[in-house]
């Protein structure tokens, strides 16, 4: 019984079978498993029987096919209502019966050897635990412990309601489509001993190792779906918003990971396009101490813009590759026929090369923008010094709302009434990865102004945030909930308020 389970899951987890023997003693081996197992096959071949196919004879991938069609001819819903945590084994792999898999494969037109089937595992994981946390035998903390150290309650699944697979959301809330570029980066630490940075005479910090020698680096994490658009959507599902992501993916294992990724963030991937035949993008960040160089790469998709099937209540726009105008401008025509949609700009490097004349429609309906105060003098053309006249410049090209960030001076917000200024919140700890930062401080403002805060309390928010992303490696492992921003301003000092600057 516990192979049968493992095989759904795919749990890599050698004590597996002796936790489902200990969760089974704890019931006075009562058959829960067994039970379980039976309803999913029973299930599993009631729906195969209205599909037209025999259980006896038919493979994984006409199961799979028969779904895909299903969701095409539009029929899938009432089927597939209840099989939120069914999955079963064929010969050549296993098949998620679970409707947002089946949707999202659907949707996204994967084939069999790429199918998703993360939302069915995380259901089924709920039910195999729910099952034994009801039964009249057992004890909720002996029951959580064991099904913790065998993978059944692995924390990623926090963000999912327990049990039913889907994702939650706050359906009348307000509704947030980012866009921008998806990328997978590997994080390289170098060792000290074998890198240096120096400066040179134009006052610009370099990276520097002995050219032509093998050195050895520290080691390497993979961290998914990031990107400034796609860290964003993350950020504002943790804050409680609805968030969307329109972005471009390629069909190899790394644009599978990374849809499974957000969807275990609840970010709807509706409009993500996964383009067969190119590789996702993929970006090697080199690690020094705090601080890293990224090289970067970004495929050439096929920017196409989608009509979102439900109108955003605020559009987001970030770094997205150069072959992307097209993008922009339908953007815009979506735009004037929507006039109420609040359109936040934080710019990215093709936006800054592309130059403000070419987007002067873009920054003119922009409610919002970001950028720090190097960009803000290069887009308005003016100093550095006074920040006033930054905030005006910006102001002057159309934005309600600019927000500069000055690095540890911290961030300065102007409405065009008032210019706020905002220390930075104290590092608990020095800085592991500063990756990630400025995505979270902007997502923070623009979720509290979604949610109906004051730019004061956004500003209050956000630095919490930055601080949090940067004791963690990657742009969202840090990324913070309410509740969590919460608890830290209770403890904040007293002189982290939001104050009007006076020059």
């Amino acid at each position: 019984m516990a192979k049968f389970l493992q095989r759904l899951l795919e749990i890599d987890e050698p004590h597996f079978s002796v936790g489902m023997n200990q969760l089974e003693k704890a019931t006075g081996h009562s058959g829960v498993d067994t039970r379980l197992i039976a309803d999913i096959t029973h299930s599993a071949h009631v729906i195969m029987r209205k599909l037209g196919l025999d259980p006896a004879d038919s493979t994984g991938r006409e199961v799979y096919q028969a779904l895909i069609s299903m969701v095409k001819r539009d029929t899938s819903e009432a089927l597939l209502l209840d099989a939120d945590y069914i999955l079963l084994p064929f010969k050549d792999s296993v098949v998620s019966f679970n409707l947002i898999d089946v949707i999202e494969n659907s949707h996204h037109e994967l084939a069999y050897d790429q199918r998703i089937m993360s939302h069915g595992r995380r259901s089924l994981r709920g039910e195999i635990v729910q099952r034994y946390l009801e039964h009249p035998r057992t004890d909720d903390s002996v029951i959580r412990d064991w099904a913790t150290g065998i993978g059944l309650l692995p924390e990623a699944d926090k963000w999912y309601e327990a049990n039913s697979g889907r994702v939650q959301s706050n359906r009348t809330g307000p509704l947030i489509l980012s866009i921008g570029d998806i990328v997978t980066d590997a994080f390289i630490a170098l060792r000290e001993d074998q890198a240096e940075v120096t400066t040179d005479e134009h006052g610009i910090h370099r990276l520097s190792m002995e050219f032509g020698s093998k050195p050895p680096y520290d080691h390497v994490d993979i961290v998914q779906a990031v990107g400034n658009s796609a860290n964003a959507a993350v950020s504002f599902t943790r804050l409680g918003l609805r968030a969307s992501l329109m972005a471009f993916l390629g069909g190899d294992q790394a644009g599978k990971d990374s849809l499974e990724y957000l969807a275990g963030e609840k970010v709807d991937t509706g409009l993500v396009s996964v383009q067969q035949g190119l590789k996702s993008n993929y970006h090697f960040a080199l690690r020094y101490g705090a601080d890293r160089t990224i090289l970067i790469k970004y495929e050439d998709y096929d920017y196409t813009w989608q009509i979102p099937v439900e109108t955003p209540d605020w559009i987001y726009l970030s770094m997205i590759s150069k072959s992307a105008w097209k993008l922009h401008e339908d953007l815009l025509g979506y735009l004037s026929e929507h006039p109420d949609i609040k359109l936040v700009f934080q710019p990215g490097t093709f936006h800054f090369e592309w130059g403000i004349e070419k987007l002067a429609a873009i920054y003119k309906r922009s409610y919002i923008v970001f950028m720090n105060r190097e960009e803000a003098a290069l887009v308005t053309g003016k100093g550095l010094e006074p920040i006033q006249e930054l905030a005006d410049g910006l102001h002057g090209i159309g934005p309600k709302i600019v927000v500069i960030t000055d690095g540890p001076n911290g961030a300065y917000a102007s409405d065009g009434d008032r210019l706020l200024v905002m220390p930075n919140y104290p590092d608990p700890a020095p800085p592991y990865d500063r990756t990630g930062a400025g995505d979270a401080f902007a997502s923070t403002v623009v979720a509290a102004l979604a949610l109906g805060e004051t730019l004061e309390t956004a500003l209050m928010w956000a630095p919490i945030n930055s601080m949090s992303v940067v004791q963690k490696l990657g742009a969202q492992a840090g990324l913070l909930g309410s509740d969590a921003i919460n608890q830290f301003l209770a403890t904040a000092p007293t002189d982290y308020i939001a104050k009007e600057f006076k020059g």
